[in-house]
């Protein structure tokens, strides 16, 4: 992954993505107020992270609004294509998201490829925990992968 800003905003964007999901998903009426939480602290968190890197008080909210219409679009292609079974139309989500700023994102398929799968093995090790361990704050996610080549290692 890209070691930048963006690159990170996107690895825990997905990460949030995918336990979002796990939560609105599940049978028990508190998950979609659990969902709401978990957005919720990541967004404050995002804000209190900006004003530490030094973005002003009055910039702040321009950027966190834009980073949460980049979280909204990047939940809905990474929803879809999980929810149809699409690993490819991950894979290409992936490639669109992950590696936008970086000029070599389209010379390695094999990266978002393995992400994908390394997303669907995370939806899948969520959808297999119980709600109350979600409730305690236990969401483990499987290794990430690794990099298949230089050209999009961290």
């Amino acid at each position: 992954m890209p070691d930048t800003l963006d690159g990170r905003f996107d690895l825990v964007g997905l990460h949030v993505a995918l336990l979002i999901r796990r939560l609105r998903q599940d049978p028990d009426p508190r998950g979609a107020a659990v969902a709401q939480a978990v957005f919720d602290a990541m967004f404050a968190d995002m804000d209190i992270n900006l004003r530490e890197m030094g973005v002003s008080d009055l910039a702040v909210g321009k950027r966190v609004r834009r980073m949460w219409e980049a979280f909204h679009g990047r939940c809905l292609a990474y929803e879809t294509a999980l929810d149809a079974g699409d690993q490819a139309a991950l894979a290409t989500a992936l490639d669109r998201n992950v590696w936008r700023a970086e000029a070599a994102a389209a010379a390695s398929p094999a990266a978002a490829q393995a992400l994908a799968r390394h997303v669907v093995a995370a939806a899948e090790a969520l959808a297999a925990l119980r709600f109350a361990a979600l409730l305690r704050g236990e969401a483990p996610f499987p290794a990430t992968p690794a990099a298949p080549d230089a050209s999009h290692a961290a």
